[in-house]
C-alpha cells in the first residue's frame, strides 16, 4: 500500500488524505447516531433517505478502506455517496432552508456536506487519472 501512495503525485496524496479525513468523520457520525438513535434518527427524513443515511455507517467507512489502499473502485463510490448525501441532505433540509436561509451558514450541515461533496466531484476525474488498480497495471504489462 505504501508503495501505491508513494508512486501518486504530492497533490493527489492531499485530496485523498481530505477524502479519509472527510469520510472517516462521516462514518463516525453516522455510526454514532445509528447507535444512540436506532434506524429512526433520520425519521423526518423520507424513507428512502433514511435507509440511504443509515447505509452511510457502512459505506463511509468502505470508502475509507478503498481510498486508503488508492483503489479506483473507491473513488468512484466516493462520488456516488457524495452526490447522494448532498442529494439527501439537500431534499430533508429543503422545508428548514427555505424557511431560514440563515441555516445555510451554520459550521455543521448542508454547508460543509455540500462544499465536501463539491470537492469530491471536482476532483474525482483528476484523481482517477493518477490511480491504476493492479488488474490494470498487469493488463498494460502483458500488453507491451
Amino acid at each position: 500500500m505504501r508503495e501505491k501512495w508513494s508512486s501518486l503525485p504530492r497533490w493527489a496524496r492531499w485530496v485523498l488524505a481530505v477524502y479519509l479525513i472527510g469520510f472517516g468523520e462521516g462514518a463516525c457520525v453516522h455510526l454514532y447516531w445509528v447507535l444512540m438513535n436506532g434506524i429512526h434518527t433520520f425519521a423526518h427524513f423520507p424513507m428512502v433517505s433514511q435507509v440511504y443515511l443509515n447505509a452511510l455507517a457502512l459505506l463511509d467507512p468502505l470508502v475509507v478502506v478503498l481510498a486508503a489502499r488508492v483503489r479506483r473502485s473507491g473513488i468512484l463510490l466516493a462520488v456516488v455517496v457524495m452526490t447522494l448525501d448532498v442529494t439527501t441532505n439537500w431534499i430533508g433540509n429543503w422545508p428548514w432552508v427555505k424557511a431560514d436561509p440563515a441555516r445555510l451558514l451554520q459550521p455543521v450541515g448542508l454547508l460543509p456536506i455540500t462544499l465536501f461533496g463539491l470537492f469530491v466531484l471536482l476532483s474525482a476525474v483528476p484523481l482517477l487519472r493518477v490511480t491504476t488498480d493492479t488488474a490494470e497495471r498487469l493488463n498494460y504489462m502483458i500488453r507491451t
